[in-house]
């Protein structure tokens, strides 16, 4: 007779500890820094949420003025690993380029406004999910 399988899996209380790692700073052009996060928040229920964080800066010699930031939410399970691979492994050459192009040019166009478009805001948006999607 042919051995089984078993799977035991424990049932207990969901547990989520919130945490921000940097994981990128980078100076694009004179004047200006920006910072890479990866955080995990967690819902009331104890769910983790990813987020890809980006945080521009005005550089003028020791003083830094933020100027945009952004938290990115990843919307689909894919996105949610790939958040969590870049906490892991780090940023990959090709996301490190994506950030240092079209997000960053994304948000500074944004920077300095009082009220963002539509069209501005989706262009931020799809510059960070274009990010995530370049690790899978």
């Amino acid at each position: 007779m042919p051995a089984g399988s078993v799977s035991v899996v424990p049932i207990g209380a969901k547990k989520c500890k919130p945490f921000l790692l940097e994981v990128m700073v980078y100076s694009p052009e004179s004047g200006y820094k920006f910072k890479v996060m990866v955080e995990r928040s967690c819902t009331p229920e104890a769910d983790e949420l990813w987020k890809l964080v980006f945080d521009l800066y005005k550089v003028d010699g020791s003083k830094e003025t933020q100027l945009v930031h952004v938290s990115y939410t990843s919307a689909t399970a894919v996105e949610q690993k790939a958040v969590q691979r870049i906490a892991s492994q780090g940023i990959k050459p090709e996301q490190a380029a994506a950030l240092a192009g079209e997000t960053y040019r994304a948000t500074k166009a944004v920077a300095g406004k009082k009220k963002v478009t539509t069209a501005e805001k989706k262009r931020v948006n799809d510059s960070m999910s274009h990010v995530l999607a370049i690790s899978n």
